[in-house]
């Protein structure tokens, strides 16, 4: 290596290191409003989760709700339409799968994977929107007491599972956790 190989740093070396640190501070600035602006909306962040008190629902009746622009049914069911619900054998299931955020993906149909549990196996929690079409379905309505679509025929038993007509899987269940004896939150 010969004395005019190496290269000391010069003041023109500074500048191009300058000017290329400039430019690429200058690129991020330009492409901040564009990459801030993909973030989701204050009012759709807003949305994430409600909080809904169900003291005034008795057994028997539904509370309907809004969550992420879609109806969410809240029930409290009767101790017989739980007990109708636990008799159906997943055989006879159309869509075994329970459709539960909280659980597996694979996690079986049965009342008590979609009902909240714990002690609460009375309160179930739905998205209320018909997996055939986006319909939304009647409650307490059907063959089997649940859920009926009247637009193309699907009807839906006490746990909101599809058990007739063309809708191919069960009502889908929304992450929720009772966060006391009266108050659910969803999402």
């Amino acid at each position: 290596m010969s004395a005019t190989d190496t290269h000391d740093p010069t003041r023109r070396d500074f500048l191009y290191v300058a000017t290329g640190m400039a430019g690429a501070v200058g690129a991020a600035a330009v492409a901040w409003p564009f990459i801030d602006q993909m973030r989701p909306d204050a009012s759709t962040l807003a949305l994430a989760s409600v909080e809904v008190d169900v003291s005034q629902v008795s057994p028997g009746m539904s509370l309907t709700v809004k969550w992420r622009g879609r109806p969410v049914f809240i029930r409290n069911r009767t101790p017989e339409e739980i007990e109708a619900a636990k008799s159906v054998p997943l055989a006879e299931l159309k869509d075994p799968v329970a459709r539960n955020a909280n659980l597996p993906s694979d996690a079986p149909a049965t009342d008590s994977d979609r009902a909240a549990g714990e002690g609460k196996e009375n309160w179930l929690v739905m998205v209320g929107v018909c997996t055939h079409l986006g319909c939304v379905p009647l409650g307490q309505a059907g063959d089997f007491g649940g859920w009926f679509c009247p637009c193309h025929g699907s009807h839906y038993d006490t746990a909101g599972r599809i058990r007739k007509g063309p809708a191919p899987e069960n009502l889908a269940v929304p992450n929720f956790a009772f966060i006391s004896d009266t108050r659910v939150r969803i999402g």
